[in-house]
């Protein structure tokens, strides 16, 4: 099946694609291939950017995993820029200052900032540009100015009091003279530019490209970034969700011992193709463990936009995300039985489990034969009966702003991150969900110009969990980019932002073009949906049972057909379902590659380039 329309073209070329939640950061990628650098030079320049022109969903304070396919060593790996909780973070430490759970925003929840660290390491070990010049367009754009997305106001107006009455190093720089800034104004950010001048400042005073790189490293970790940090986490209390005015827990220390590390993607196979994820210190293997599922769920014949199609996929992400709530972790922790959780029989077992009635239960498995354990989930409702809610949760919160000048909220929303895919000529592929450190997550550290992760969030306090709080590990992030091989053959980079939704997003649009072979546009175009029927991982990680949201353009058949098996129906606006990015490669006729790209046309933001 393929929709007669798309909102935008398929985009087709030979020399490189782009595909980005915002226009200007896969511009300032693809004219990094334009002037001869690769996808890793690309993707870094391209990340870099979105911190500027996304500031309400990620920032330089914040996280980033990446994909990647090396066309030079024929081979897909996974770099972690996820950070580890700080030693000073315990359990215990928390129940002790009487919380059920690690806040949703302040200096409490922070993580070691490892975006910095994935994306110099990347260009480092396989990038040819110099950082400076990599970093070039992010620093002009914050010195100079760049225009505000109608998102950006929305989330400073969100948090304006909170900004005025608590922290004022976020009132500096998002209230200029005092005022939520104006959707479509310029907007600057000198403070960021600043840091970045004087990170490549101290790493031009001598020896070759890889050095230089590694002395900017140092700078963040080991040098003027990470005593800032060190001193305004250290000294200032400030107030969170707790309702209190708490300091944070994140050292020098912290962030001198952590380094991005490379790991081996998690994968499983579809028909033609090898679907491949970082691992279950991410939730990339939800989509793996649905697509798995998949394979028994008789969708062969299935319309996508089906009863049958959405009700057997929904009730897919259900058990998936239940066995993230009982078996992901780190595993450089914890056991996680991810041969068990990947194998087609234990697919095959979980997919009978799937009928022609709604699940009402969260229903973890029993892999390897091991006997799941969840965490306290009443510890949401304790949470929130004594918490201070006013100017946030844990997620990126918005407002929104009607057109008149007197602003008032008149309802709010959470979410979102951000994606960049990228392939180049020679068939280099990477794929990046970077996100963390948004303006309305942390005060803006002074002497940086940016906040800092609030991604210890998503750990629990419960002993002896997989994803108990540990001192140095890192939490399971929601974050989650996604590649994929065809015959054998390096095919496509994907991905999108959405919080706990990402790998319920990606799960029909791949299915929709590997099984319905729409094209990517198609693909992306496609009316979607989430589930809610597990804990989210964002603070207060509330629950909603047997929840389905689905975009309003859903054939009415369909909604009905959804209510009648039993599902909780929420209807969303028409266009409110998905954020995706997707690019791929194939041998074209007479030799070279033939790439594509699409974007999400949601928000009128996302952008594919390419030629």
């Amino acid at each position: 099946m393929s929709p007669s329309f798309t909102t935008r073209p398929e985009i087709r070329g030979t020399f490189g694609v782009v595909s980005s939640t915002h226009w200007l950061a896969s511009q300032v990628a693809m004219s990094v291939l334009e002037r001869g650098g690769n996808a890793y030079d690309a993707a870094a320049a391209g990340g870099f950017m979105l911190q500027i022109v996304e500031p309400h969903l990620n920032g330089p304070g914040g996280e980033v995993p990446i994909l990647f396919w090396s066309e030079r060593d024929k081979r897909m790996q996974a770099l972690c820029g996820q950070g580890g909780a700080p030693a000073l973070a315990t359990p215990s430490w928390f129940r002790g200052r009487g919380l059920d759970m690690v806040p949703g925003i302040g200096l409490l929840p922070a993580t070691v900032p490892g975006a910095f660290g994935a994306w110099l390491t990347l260009l480092r070990d396989h990038g040819t540009w110099e950082l400076a010049d990599v970093l070039r367009p992010a620093i002009d754009y914050a010195r100079n100015g760049f225009p505000l997305v109608p998102r950006i106001p929305q989330a400073i107006y969100a948090v304006q009091d909170l900004f005025r009455q608590e922290w004022s190093s976020s009132a500096a720089v998002w209230l200029p003279d005092g005022k939520v800034p104006h959707p479509d104004r310029l907007f600057r950010t000198p403070g960021i530019a600043a840091t970045y001048v004087r990170i490549l400042e101290e790493a031009s005073r001598g020896g070759d490209r890889r050095a230089r790189i590694d002395a900017a490293h140092d700078a963040w970790y080991r040098g003027f970034v990470a005593r800032a940090i060190d001193a305004y986490y250290r000294d200032t209390a400030i107030r969170d969700t707790t309702g209190e005015r708490n300091k944070g827990l994140l050292r020098l220390e912290d962030m001198a011992d952590w380094r991005a590390a490379y790991d081996t993607p998690v994968t499983t196979d579809i028909g033609r193709y090898t679907v491949a994820k970082c691992g279950p210190w991410s939730q990339g293997p939800v989509l793996l463990q649905q697509l798995a599922m998949a394979r028994h769920l008789g969708l062969e014949g299935l319309a996508p936009d089906s009863t049958g199609f959405v009700h057997r996929i929904a009730e897919a992400a259900k058990l998936a995300f239940a066995d993230r709530l009982a078996w992901y972790g780190d595993p450089a922790a914890v056991d996680v039985p991810l041969a068990g959780l990947l194998s087609d029989d234990y697919a095959r077992a979980r997919a009978a489990r799937i009928t022609g009635q709604s699940g009402k239960v969260l229903d973890p498995g029993h892999p390897l034969g091991r006997t799941p354990r969840l965490p306290d989930l009443d510890a949401a409702a304790r949470t929130l009966a004594k918490a201070d809610i006013r100017f946030g949760v844990g997620e990126p919160t918005f407002a929104q702003l009607p057109p008149v000048q007197e602003w008032a909220a008149r309802e709010i929303f959470v979410g979102d991150t951000c994606h960049i895919d990228v392939i180049d000529s020679e068939g280099n592929m990477v794929a990046a969900t970077p996100s963390g450190g948004w303006l309305s997550s942390s005060p803006v550290v002074p002497e940086l110009g940016f906040s800092l992760t609030t991604r210890l969030q998503m750990t629990w306090l419960d002993e002896d969990l997989p994803g108990t709080l540990r001192p140095g590990m890192r939490p399971n992030t929601t974050l989650s980019p996604g590649m994929a091989l065809r015959d054998g053959e390096p095919y496509m980079a994907f991905g999108t932002p959405g919080g706990d939704q990402q790998d319920q997003w990606t799960a029909p649009f791949f299915l929709r073009h590997a099984l319905h072979g729409m094209n990517l546009q198609e693909a992306i175009d496609a009316p979607s949906w989430h589930v809610d029927h597990f804990p989210g991982s964002f603070w207060p990680r509330s629950t909603t049972l047997n929840r389905i949201t689905v975009e309003g353009r859903m054939p009415a058949a369909t909604l009905e057909g959804l209510r009648a098996a039993g599902h909780d129906v929420k209807v969303g606006a028409d266009w409110s379902e998905g954020r995706i990015s997707a690019c791929t490669r194939e041998p074209a006729a007479g030799g070279g590659l033939l790439l594509r790209a699409g974007a999400n046309p949601r928000g009128m933001q996302s952008y594919a380039v390419g030629r």
